[in-house]
């Protein structure tokens, strides 16, 4: 399983001059390469290469693995660019907005990351401890013995793994971090042979299981509020508003995430516990399928239920947990108790009550519950053997 470990960096002041003039280097080196690619429409990383690998170590001074580099952070821009497209994410074919990121060729932002591989970067980490050195590759030359300091458990693992792969090396809010993928051990999965844990994402409940464990949304809610309270209160255009929202950018996103974190981390420790898998709801494209009023369009665009299900992924992945994902239709309006489906089941925001055998409980529970027996179905779908081919009679 591929992990991200963040570490941070501590060069003296000519380090870090050397380390940003790398950066800038790295990222003019890319935005002139997605230009000839634009121009050219030449996409492969084969024909980029062969084409513009001279011209691009000539003209920005990398070395050799540096531009290779370079030419792969490209490729995989415009790779996930036409995904995108593919996708529907930049609107129908000929509307404005899709015809301008076809015609405008992908820049990059001065201080935009950059990767490095094992030949770029080597890491010097001893045998204890919560700091260490690495050694890096600069356009000023090779950079040794450059401080780092992180968290011992982070630390822990990349000590532990015989390789390290691609290295992000990113300059944010003043700070020079390290983000390095691992290949973090995985528990053998085992079978869910209680059934599944039925999890419900929510605004009003960012989550609930058909255990009955509500984990409530109101209190990031609330702090949601309040910072949007703040940067209004700080758009006025004066030095200390500025420095002040600058100093409190992503703080919001750090709050979430760690929120996100405490609630997975509880769902798989109790399906870990009782011999159970995960069920959760499949809501790929939720944003562009759901119209909402304006006022509720921030909510929705707020609300990390892709981080929440990422972070329950691998969660239970390192724990050996099942995790599957069923189709949300309707389970908000389907009785659990006996099948019945109507919209009007749902009357309130939280009460459901069937029209047929007039049971009664809050909506997000029965939703678990059906999404529980969902997860059973797919389960079954997904370990069944493949059956054999049926021979039509000649």
């Amino acid at each position: 399983m591929k992990q991200v470990v963040q570490v941070r960096l501590l060069p003296t002041p000519e380090q870090a001059s050397a380390l940003g003039d790398t950066l800038r280097a790295c990222n003019a080196a890319a935005s002139w390469l997605s230009e000839r690619m634009h121009t050219d429409q030449a996409f492969r990383k084969f024909d980029v290469q062969k084409r513009l690998y001279t011209e691009l170590r000539e003209r920005f001074g990398l070395a050799a693995q540096p531009a290779i580099r370079v030419i792969g952070k490209t490729v995989d821009a415009y790779t996930t660019l036409r995904a995108g497209l593919k996708a529907g994410n930049y609107g129908p074919p000929g509307s404005d907005r899709r015809r301008k990121v076809e015609d405008t060729p992908i820049r990059f932002r001065p201080q935009a990351g950059q990767p490095f591989d094992a030949r770029c970067l080597s890491w010097q980490l001893g045998d204890t401890g919560r700091d260490g050195t690495v050694s890096i590759w600069t356009v000023a030359g090779r950079l040794r013995a450059v401080r780092i300091v992180g968290n011992p458990g982070h630390l822990a693992l990349l000590r532990s793994r015989p390789a390290i792969g691609e290295t992000d090396l990113l300059h944010r809010d003043g700070v020079w971090l390290l983000h390095a993928v691992v290949d973090s051990p995985e528990a053998a999965r085992q079978e869910p042979a209680n059934g599944f844990l039925g999890v419900d994402l929510g605004i009003v409940n960012i989550a609930t299981t058909s255990d009955s464990d509500r984990f409530c949304g109101s209190r990031l809610n609330r702090y949601r509020e309040r910072q949007n309270r703040i940067r209004k209160r700080l758009q006025a255009k004066t030095s200390s508003a500025r420095r002040l929202l600058k100093k409190r950018r992503r703080k919001e996103a750090r709050f979430a995430a760690d929120v996100n974190h405490r609630i997975s981390k509880n769902i798989v420790a109790e399906a870990e516990r009782t011999g159970r898998g995960i069920a959760v709801e499949e809501l790929t494209g939720i944003r562009a399928r759901v119209r909402l009023r304006k006022p509720q369009r921030a909510t929705l665009h707020s609300w990390a239920f892709a981080q929440l299900g990422q972070f329950l992924t691998y969660k239970a992945q390192q724990a050996g947990v099942a995790v599957v994902q069923v189709d949300p239709a309707y389970t908000s309006q389907t009785c659990h108790a006996c099948g019945h489906v109507d919209k009007r089941n749902r009357r309130s925001q939280a009460v459901f009550q069937c029209g047929r055998c007039d049971f009664v409980g809050h909506v997000d529970h029965n939703a678990a519950h059906n999404i529980a027996a969902r997860g059973v179905v797919c389960w079954g779908e997904v370990m069944r053997p493949d059956a054999a081919p049926i021979l039509a009679a000649s």
